[in-house]
């Protein structure tokens, strides 16, 4: 079932999670039994993240370094099967501008539907940590607009290198992603929505955020989005912090704020079991405070660790 029709179904918000493939070399088994507590909330669909290509350095005898380009997590489409096959919820794989052509896309986009996949997140994705700003492949996409238009040509029976014949149609529910904090490469956030209203002018059906901690932000971001013209289902993003090294990374990596009452309670924690009891607490508060305003899902960043989303879960739905 699409997105947009679990989220017009009922009246309630769904609880919803995302996962990451495990490491190259380690066993689809121990991420399945992980996450199964999470399926007593009856989430309606489970995000599954794609990634790129990292680049390693291999020193050689002589002293010279290979760059050598490797993929650490694979198995996307692989996990999208296995959680229809075991938990018959509906996965969301998410598609990458970066790292990937366009004739890759098309391809992978064939595999889903083939699977029986109706929903993907199609994003722009980030560099590679080795450079210090996105450049697409010579045959690949710059923007997830682009990613969009694509999925939605295929949606019309449109293909890469079939200009006349109309083929096999899909049918694709698209997600995209939206900044409650704006996205760090725009210049403001007028800019930010209207390069998200773009997204969704070419057929983008719902908007899932980055996290936040904040919900004012959000609450706030819901009305420019609505200001701007946007009328799909915008899910909040919710990432419970559970590290000490999490409060300065998490700021500096996704370009986010911590309110000041969560900070207060944070530098009082001495250990990342004290931090970890603060972040649950701080999110439970966030979650029912975002049921209560009638969010359409409340979808969990898990990094495929669900004991504290189930915690905060239990606490909620």
């Amino acid at each position: 079932m699409k997105i947009t029709e679990h989220l017009r179904n009922t009246e309630k918000t769904l609880f919803s999670f995302e996962i990451l493939p495990p490491l190259k070399g380690q066993s689809l088994k121990e991420l399945l039994e992980g996450i199964a507590p999470l399926m007593d909330f009856n989430p309606p669909f489970v995000d599954v993240t794609y990634h790129r290509e990292e680049f390693i350095y291999k020193k050689h005898p002589n002293g010279l370094l290979e760059k050598i380009s490797t993929k650490k997590r694979p198995g996307t489409v692989g996990i999208c099967a296995a959680i229809m096959n075991r938990f018959h919820v509906d996965p969301v794989p998410h598609l990458l501008c970066g790292g990937f052509t366009k004739e890759e896309t098309e391809n992978a986009l064939i595999d889903l539907n083939f699977l029986g996949v109706e929903n993907v997140l199609a994003l722009r994705g980030d560099a590679p940590k080795t450079e210090g700003r996105f450049i697409p492949e010579s045959d690949g996409h710059s923007y997830a607009s682009e990613l969009v238009e694509q999925i939605v040509r295929m949606n019309q029976g449109r293909y890469l290198h079939e200009e006349t014949e109309i083929g096999f149609q899909t049918d694709f529910c698209i997600g995209v992603a939206g900044y409650p904090e704006k996205h760090f490469e725009a210049p403001s956030m007028k800019f930010d929505l209207k390069y998200l209203k773009d997204k969704v002018d070419k057929g983008a059906e719902y908007i899932v955020t980055q996290m936040f901690f904040d919900n004012t932000k959000y609450f706030r971001f819901v009305e420019e989005v609505r200001a701007a013209g946007i009328t799909v289902p915008i899910i909040p993003g919710i990432k419970p912090i559970t590290t000490l090294g999490q409060i300065t990374m998490l700021p500096r990596t996704f370009f986010l704020d911590l309110p000041d009452p969560l900070m207060d309670d944070l530098e009082r924690c001495k250990t990342n079991a004290e931090v970890k009891e603060v972040g649950i607490a701080w999110a439970i508060h966030q979650c029912k405070e975002l049921v209560k305003h009638k969010a359409p899902s409340l979808h969990f960043y898990t990094m495929s660790k669900a004991d504290t989303t189930y915690k905060i879960a239990k606490e909620v739905f």
